[in-house]
């Protein structure tokens, strides 16, 4: 129970990528943290690309950045959305202001992007959007996990381990 007395908050919208966005909660339950998805306030049920359904439980506009330890951003299309939504964007960014973990894999290094919070640090993505990331400041790098201060990055899928235990790692 490494994170025992920890919060996490993983945010969902449509077209997220199924495995970026269970593989971290389900690790961050497992390893003792309390974890709530924060969606848009559009829908109480946000799809996968696969279909997967996941419920939110929290608007992410009604959280408090300083309630949580920790904001996971899963990839898929949804950072696409999540990106234009007031509510996750200030939340990204409160976190990222007050030294909280701040965690994106693949296409959702847009959503950090947008909150402002990527000017100055190393990071990866998925590499279709490595001049966005660099454009915004930031220097890119092709790792499977990247931690710069309290921003950790990550690819792709097979490299969920990695990410995983980096949030972890951050945490305890």
């Amino acid at each position: 129970m490494e994170l025992k007395g920890k919060r996490i908050v993983v945010l969902a919208e449509d077209n997220y990528h199924d495995l970026e966005l269970w593989y971290p909660l389900l690790r961050m339950k497992e390893a003792g943290a309390e974890v709530l998805v924060a969606g848009s306030g559009r829908a109480d049920t946000h799809k996968g690309k696969n279909g997967y359904p996941v419920k939110v439980d929290v608007k992410a506009e009604d959280v408090n950045p300083k309630d949580v330890d920790a904001v996971i951003v899963p990839g898929g299309y949804a950072p696409d959305i999540m990106r234009a939504v007031p509510g996750m964007l200030n939340l990204v960014k409160g976190a990222a202001e007050q030294g909280k973990v701040v965690a994106s894999i693949c296409h959702a290094a847009w959503v950090l992007i947008s909150a402002g919070v990527v000017k100055g640090k190393t990071m990866t993505s998925v590499h279709l959007i490595k001049d966005d990331v660099t454009n915004a400041g930031a220097t890119w790098v092709d790792e499977p996990v990247v931690v710069d201060g309290n921003i950790i990055s990550s690819r792709r899928p097979p490299d969920l381990p990695d990410f995983c235990r980096a949030i972890i790692e951050k945490l305890k």
